[in-house]
Protein backbone atom coordinates (compact mmCIF):
# COMPACT_ATOMS: atom_id res chain seq x y z
CA UNK A 1 0.00 0.00 0.00
CA UNK A 2 1.38 3.24 -0.78
CA UNK A 3 0.90 6.49 1.14
CA UNK A 4 -0.10 9.49 -0.02
CA UNK A 5 1.21 12.85 0.95
CA UNK A 6 -1.03 13.43 3.72
CA UNK A 7 -0.13 10.13 5.37
CA UNK A 8 3.66 10.49 5.31
CA UNK A 9 2.60 14.10 6.74
CA UNK A 10 0.74 12.73 9.60
CA UNK A 11 3.05 9.84 10.23
CA UNK A 12 6.09 12.35 10.41
CA UNK A 13 4.14 14.36 13.04
CA UNK A 14 3.12 11.14 15.32
CA UNK A 15 7.02 9.96 15.21
CA UNK A 16 7.66 13.71 16.16
CA UNK A 17 5.93 13.73 18.87
CA UNK A 18 6.51 10.11 20.04
CA UNK A 19 10.36 10.76 19.69
CA UNK A 20 9.78 14.25 21.76
CA UNK A 21 7.66 12.66 24.92
CA UNK A 22 10.39 9.15 24.58
CA UNK A 23 13.03 11.43 25.14
CA UNK A 24 11.12 13.38 28.28
CA UNK A 25 10.55 10.27 30.06
CA UNK A 26 14.39 9.03 29.59
CA UNK A 27 15.06 11.99 30.61
CA UNK A 28 12.68 11.75 33.93
CA UNK A 29 13.67 7.86 34.32
CA UNK A 30 17.56 7.70 33.89
CA UNK A 31 18.54 11.09 34.18
CA UNK A 32 17.11 12.96 36.92
CA UNK A 33 16.59 9.98 39.04
CA UNK A 34 20.31 9.62 38.65
CA UNK A 35 21.32 12.94 39.78
CA UNK A 36 18.85 13.51 42.33
CA UNK A 37 20.35 11.16 44.89
CA UNK A 38 23.15 14.42 45.04
CA UNK A 39 20.38 16.48 46.07
CA UNK A 40 20.25 16.27 49.88
CA UNK A 41 17.50 18.70 50.84
CA UNK A 42 13.76 17.84 52.01
CA UNK A 43 10.99 18.09 49.59
CA UNK A 44 7.99 17.79 51.28
CA UNK A 45 9.26 15.97 54.45
CA UNK A 46 10.90 13.57 52.35
CA UNK A 47 14.98 13.36 50.59
CA UNK A 48 14.09 14.99 47.38
CA UNK A 49 15.45 11.60 45.75
CA UNK A 50 13.15 9.77 47.30
CA UNK A 51 10.54 12.00 45.96
CA UNK A 52 11.78 12.42 42.45
CA UNK A 53 11.68 8.44 42.44
CA UNK A 54 8.70 7.52 44.54
CA UNK A 55 6.14 10.02 43.02
CA UNK A 56 7.56 13.06 40.60
CA UNK A 57 8.28 10.06 37.72
CA UNK A 58 4.79 8.77 37.97
CA UNK A 59 3.11 12.57 37.55
CA UNK A 60 5.63 13.39 34.64
CA UNK A 61 4.27 9.77 33.29
CA UNK A 62 0.69 10.81 33.73
CA UNK A 63 1.06 13.85 31.65
CA UNK A 64 2.93 12.80 29.07
CA UNK A 65 0.49 10.27 28.48
CA UNK A 66 -2.85 12.59 28.93
CA UNK A 67 -0.59 14.65 26.77
CA UNK A 68 -0.10 12.21 24.21
CA UNK A 69 -3.86 10.98 24.25
CA UNK A 70 -5.15 15.05 23.57
CA UNK A 71 -2.48 15.54 20.81
CA UNK A 72 -2.90 12.74 18.93
CA UNK A 73 -6.89 13.28 18.95
CA UNK A 74 -6.42 16.86 17.75
CA UNK A 75 -3.97 15.20 15.15
CA UNK A 76 -6.65 13.11 14.38
CA UNK A 77 -9.14 15.17 13.35
CA UNK A 78 -7.23 17.40 11.66
CA UNK A 79 -6.35 14.59 9.09
CA UNK A 80 -9.52 13.16 8.84
CA UNK A 81 -8.68 9.80 10.61
CA UNK A 82 -10.44 10.33 14.17
CA UNK A 83 -12.42 7.34 15.53
CA UNK A 84 -16.47 8.73 15.68
CA UNK A 85 -18.62 8.26 18.66
CA UNK A 86 -20.72 5.06 19.03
Amino acid sequence: MKLTAKHQEYWRKNLKITALLLGIWFFVTFVVVFFARDLTFSFFGWPFSFWVAAQGALVVYCLIIWYYARHMNKLDIEYGVAEGEE
